[in-house]
């Protein structure tokens, strides 16, 4: 069972549902795929066992072999690469590591060496296994890191992945292959416009999909028209609580302060199971 939490915007409590329902279970496995901000660590507190550099590919040429002919430029789509007369210049940050490069060059002039594009830690928090991947900072792909984590991904047992906000295509990449997608929405008309987004983005990825409202109070009755109109099941309603905000600030996760809620995530995680029945 592969369940990813996600959300069309950043601030909705993405993390705070995704964090709570892995505790609420307490097994399985927890990939935190946010990897430009990963902060599930701040409320899970696992106990890092392993953290470990993650590198790509980038294109070495060899400026004695090469003649500057332009056909790997002409062929990179990113423009990873721009050819003058007397080099060719390589831009890093924006290369994908196709190999398309070295296949195109008549002169085998390219090679490839290892960047360090970020890291990966790996570690336990009760009976739950840990995973986080977090980009470097001034890196501007995602995508390689979030599939590194899914190919270490457990085979067996639950998986909750926490997705990083919007539709972009790290979100894709951390959802797509999951068994169920939550959404997590909050009822204001910003809440409705980015659950809209994200809505149609699972629906081309062809995941089961259920909402999370949370601060529901506040706002409007504009995500629940929507949701009744697209038949998207409300699975879970988290109120807009000073308590619940008090022990988020604090990093602990309400299932542990109110016992209440950790059968109200299990009631969730059932609701799942049903819908992917």
């Amino acid at each position: 069972m592969i369940i990813a939490v996600a959300s069309g915007k950043g601030g909705t409590g993405k993390t705070t549902v995704a964090t709570n329902l892995a505790l609420s279970l307490n097994q399985g496995q927890f990939i935190d795929c946010d990897v430009e901000e990963p902060n599930a660590r701040f409320f899970l507190h696992p106990h890092i066992e392993r953290e470990e550099t993650f590198s790509v590919d980038r294109p070495v040429i060899d400026g004695e072999r090469c003649d500057c002919c332009g056909k790997c430029a002409d062929f990179c789509r990113y423009n990873a690469l721009a050819v003058l007369p007397e080099r060719v210049l390589v831009f890093p940050e924006l290369c994908h590591a196709c190999g398309g490069c070295a296949l195109v060059c008549p002169r085998e002039a390219v090679t490839y060496s290892p960047r360090s594009i970020g890291t990966i830690a790996t570690g336990k928090t009760g009976n739950l296994e840990f995973m986080e991947g977090a980009l470097n900072v001034g890196e501007a792909q995602a995508t390689p890191v979030i599939r590194e984590l899914k190919r270490r991904m457990a085979s067996q047992g639950t998986v909750i992945i926490d997705a990083p906000p919007g539709t972009s295509c790290p979100v894709i990449a951390a959802v797509g292959g999951a068994r169920y997608c939550l959404l997590v929405t909050e009822p204001t008309p910003f809440g409705l416009h980015d659950l809209r987004l994200a809505a149609d983005m699972v629906r081309h990825l062809d995941i089961p999909t259920g909402v999370v409202i949370n601060r529901d109070g506040v706002g409007d009755r504009g995500v629940e028209d929507f949701c009744r109109r697209e038949n998207l099941p409300i699975l879970l309603r988290i109120p807009h609580s000073l308590e619940i905000a008090r022990h988020y600030a604090r990093g602990v996760p309400f299932v542990q302060a109110l016992p209440e809620w950790r059968e109200r995530f299990q009631a969730l995680y059932r609701a799942i199971e049903e819908e992917t029945s």
